[in-house]
């Protein structure tokens, strides 16, 4: 698992929970050296201030666990008060060979692994002009030796030791912080192509079933085009042949009748192996009206078809698009019997067709149940329906389609209201083509 931005260290709090560990060590140590020594010059007094000290790491401590850093923006007045309070320290304890002039050691790394070099070296001068106030306030006797220029020399090397080593700490966690956003970014990257080459899987698994359920259905149709066909045209035969012989009028309309619903029958199954043929993948110029018409000549097989009115109306100055036709035809087709699907009995379905700026629309417009909201974001994935006979293909198979073809697909939906799904495809501009206006078309075969 990688941190996420909220997640990933912050230096100031990481380095503070170090202060608060010294801050609180210091004031444990203080109070173990006031109860062990002896020869203080003002043991309660150094007892009061350890209190007072005691008070700011409470208060120090509670920020941290609040997540603030206490006086974050007044570093160098933290180091005067610390400056002070170590030096009255010293004072009342044993003056300038007080243990707790190493306070100021602690004090100058708390401030060197907190901040910037800069403020590290200025608090050393002022903890510097502490001491020596306190060497010139004590004085120091003939023939008394101190360490205190010493404890300088500790104090200066100390600062440059750990600025140093905080500088340093600071370059490579940034260096890792950048390497880790680096790591982070290829990741959602590489998730990224996983997801985008998974879809793309998905989807051509989802457009080679859909082929290889029209090459079945072709060979189906076929098969019962070649079953049914050579016995259709016997009986035509044997009607032409009753005809000739000139039957009274009652029989000749009766074989006419026949006649006519066996060629009925024989158109049935020409459009129904025209429409399962191979399809051809040339883009030619096409006219809306013509798909239409051809896709509406299938649908009116569906069995459903009969219970609705589906009505037409084109627009006089509509242009032909450059589409694989029977590619076109499929999508309209699909597009038709979701609608029929979607309405209910005596319901309307319309399709219009007009010009939009260099572009065709097409829209299907039902009066159905619509499409609610929680299904609108899987609409166009593959293998989504909610049809308990459907395969969840056509209209991802319908946008595929249309995209490879330049043009888009959209819908609109209210629900129980209906939806409107449109196609959009790039006009051709040579001279419009003139259709008639507001057709009707009778659902029934």
């Amino acid at each position: 698992m990688f941190a996420t931005p909220k997640e990933r260290l912050r230096w100031d709090l990481a380095t503070e929970s170090i202060v608060v560990k010294i801050r609180w060590f210091g004031i444990v140590m203080g109070y173990v050296l006031v109860q062990t020594r002896t020869g203080l010059h003002n043991p309660s007094a150094v007892r009061a201030f350890l209190a007072l000290g005691a008070g700011y790491a409470a208060l120090d401590l509670a920020f941290y666990r609040m997540g603030e850093v206490f006086l974050k923006r007044w570093p160098l007045f933290v180091s005067l008060m610390e400056s002070i309070f170590i030096a009255l320290l010293c004072y009342h304890d044993t003056g300038l060979t007080s243990p707790f002039r190493w306070y100021y050691l602690l004090s100058l790394i708390c401030c060197a692994i907190r901040y910037q070099p800069r403020t590290a070296w200025l608090t050393l001068g002022i903890h510097c002009l502490s001491l020596l106030t306190l060497a010139l306030e004590l004085g120091i006797k003939p023939g008394e030796t101190s360490d205190w220029p010493l404890t300088l020399a500790i104090m200066a090397w100390s600062t440059w030791a750990t600025s140093s080593l905080a500088s340093l700490l600071k370059r490579t966690g940034a260096r890792l912080e950048n390497l880790n956003a680096e790591l982070e970014s290829h990741r959602l990257d590489l998730e990224r192509r996983v997801a985008d080459r998974t879809a793309a899987l998905r989807a051509s698994q989802a457009r080679e079933i859909q082929h290889e359920k029209m090459a079945a259905f072709g060979l189906l149709a076929a098969g019962i085009a070649h079953e049914v066909g050579n016995p259709l045209a016997a009986l035509s035969s044997l009607v032409q042949i009753l005809q000739r012989r000139g039957p009274d009028p009652y029989t000749a309309e009766k074989l006419d009748l026949a006649a006519q619903q066996l060629g009925r029958i024989q158109r049935t199954i020409r459009e129904l192996v025209d429409f399962s043929r191979p399809a051809s993948t040339a883009m030619v110029r096409v006219r809306p009206a013509d798909v239409v018409e051809e896709a509406l000549g299938i649908a009116k097989y569906y069995q459903r078809t009969k219970q609705r009115a589906i009505s037409t109306d084109f627009a006089i100055d509509l242009f032909p698009v450059r589409a694989v036709r029977d590619h076109l035809t499929q999508v309209v087709l699909n597009l038709v019997l979701n609608a029929i699907d979607a309405t209910d009995t005596g319901g309307r379905i319309h399709l219009a067709a007009k010009a939009d700026d260099g572009w065709v629309m097409l829209a299907v417009e039902d009066e159905g149940r619509g499409i609610p909201e929680s299904d609108c974001s899987r609409l166009f994935q593959p293998f989504f329906t909610t049809k308990p006979h459907g395969t969840g293909l056509g209209l991802f198979v319908c946008r595929q389609i249309l995209e490879e073809m330049g043009g888009s697909l959209s819908y609109e939906s209210e629900v129980d209201r209906g939806s409107k799904f449109t196609v959009r495809l790039r006009a051709e501009h040579p001279e419009p083509v003139l259709v008639a206006a507001d057709s009707e078309r009778s659902a029934a075969p």
